[in-house]
């Protein structure tokens, strides 16, 4: 016959391992990280938008593991880091950003990480005379648009991941030559489809200004709704604005943004149809996010092809 313990004796363990279970899980995470890794013999990596992402796979190759923050559809302008984004970040060998305030929530977080890793704008080695000034005397962020200016931001990501990893140096020397003569060709075929559209029509108008150096790069105004930032407001005046443009210049078709919603520029349409002037959404372009992953979008290069493609169909 089993013999009961005692009542009192029962609480006792009871009480204890409500005491000491808590306190070894406590133990065994200390310093375990958060598991968005898993494997050990690679560089980690957490960057913040896709574009980064990409690149950093390209030039990385095998010897990296790559892990984005932000995916397709979302807006790093108005991105708020989670916490287990943080423990992406704590994770993380090489943290990289695009900086000149795209990612403007996350700054003070950037700030306290760089202290103990390095932290990397990958937009730092941009001369400052190629990148466009704003309003505030901030600079556009947007610098992707300009192939050649991602060029020089690809450069800043393999000499990184060479500092960090010296031993491979030849391996992303490599493998980053490569990529750059592919960003060689993308900015040759975006400069000679853009001048397929008649030069009257060689308008695009987005809903924010997301494609300033796009335009600066290849020739064709460009004109957004809303600001660089999509934190900033749009209003009636700016609709109005819009609309008449619109109308004056025969422009027809607009394009609405994969990471922005719709609403503003269909205001705009229907303002021009109210005048007579019937506008069309010429596509969907992606601007701060590429599309989804596993489709010719879900790259840099495709993403940047895709936008040509649908800007000059839609306008010529």
């Amino acid at each position: 016959m089993k013999r009961r313990l005692p009542s009192s004796i029962k609480r006792f363990i009871m009480t204890l391992l409500f005491l000491v279970v808590p306190v070894a899980a406590v133990v065994s995470g200390c310093g375990a990280g958060s598991g968005a890794f898993k494997d050990e013999g690679k560089l980690h990596i957490t960057t913040t938008i896709g574009m980064i992402s990409d690149v950093a796979k390209e030039v990385g190759g095998d010897r990296v593991e790559v892990i984005g923050l932000m995916g397709p559809g979302v807006d790093p302008h108005l991105y708020k880091a989670s916490q287990g984004d943080i423990a992406k970040l704590e994770d993380a060998k090489i943290i990289l950003y695009g900086g000149l305030h795209l990612e403007g929530k996350m700054t003070e977080i950037f700030e306290k990480m760089g202290k103990k890793k390095p932290v990397v704008p990958v937009t730092k080695n941009i001369p400052e005379s190629s990148l466009r000034e704003t309003g505030d005397g901030t600079h556009d962020p947007h610098v992707w648009f300009n192939v050649r200016l991602w060029m020089s931001a690809t450069e800043t990501i393999r000499d990184t991941l060479i500092e960090n990893d010296p031993a491979h140096e030849a391996g992303y020397r490599e493998r980053a030559e490569a990529y750059l003569a592919k960003l060689e060709e993308l900015d040759r075929y975006a400069r000679e489809q853009i001048a397929l559209i008649p030069e009257q029509g060689r308008v695009m108008v987005t809903a924010h200004d997301a494609f300033g150096y796009f335009g600066d790069a290849y020739d064709i105004q460009v004109v957004g709704l809303q600001g660089i930032s999509t934190a900033a407001e749009y209003g009636s005046k700016d609709v109005t604005a819009l609309r008449d443009m619109l109308v004056e210049r025969k422009i027809k078709a607009v394009f609405v943004e994969s990471s922005v919603p719709k609403k503003s520029i269909e205001a705009v349409i229907e303002g021009a149809k109210k005048l007579g002037h019937e506008v069309k959404i010429g596509g969907e372009l992606f601007s701060d996010a590429m599309g989804q992953d596993g489709t010719p979008e879900g790259t840099y290069i495709g993403m940047v092809r895709h936008n040509v493609d649908t800007i000059v169909k839609a306008l010529s």
